[in-house]
């Protein structure tokens, strides 16, 4: 479904004449055409990755950009970082609606004690159920981050 979305959109794109859009889409399919010749390596299906998995690859690729635009903004390159804003905006419109830093944090405790996770060795465990609930819909960083402090 997400890969049917993604092509109609650089059809459209490119119909619009929109380069912005039209170079997004196709860093997004050639990360997804990667993801999926690696997924076959691994004895994966014909289809390539699951939706679940792209949706993951767009969170990353929006992490990303956000970390390339503080390296620009710091070395005083406005035009490049305006040009990955640009990009963030456009590959959220296929992400589900992102959770905000108080639901992350609701979402992070909760799970914490639905998992009985006691310490820092509990980590993976809470990730991963994190990953499985919120797949798409949250940056697993922030996650990451907020669950080491609630497990110290």
């Amino acid at each position: 479904m997400m890969r049917a979305r993604l092509n109609e959109a650089l059809r459209q794109a490119l119909e619009r004449r929109d380069e912005v859009a039209v170079t997004t889409l196709r860093l997004i399919l050639a990360a997804l055409k990667d993801r999926d010749l690696a997924a076959r390596g691994r004895g994966a299906a014909d289809e390539g990755i699951a939706d679940h998995e792209i949706l993951d690859m767009l969170q990353e690729m929006v992490h990303q950009r956000r970390e390339a635009i503080e390296v620009y903004e710091q070395g005083g390159n406005t035009e490049l970082a305006r040009r990955e804003a640009e990009e963030i905006a456009y590959i959220e419109q296929f992400l589900p609606r992102q959770l905000g830093e108080p639901e992350t944090t609701a979402a992070v405790d909760e799970v914490i004690g639905e998992v009985g996770a006691g310490g820092l060795k509990d980590m993976g465990r809470v990730m991963a159920v994190l990953r499985d609930r919120y797949a798409g819909r949250m940056d697993f960083v922030r996650a990451s981050t907020i669950a080491k402090e609630h497990l110290r």
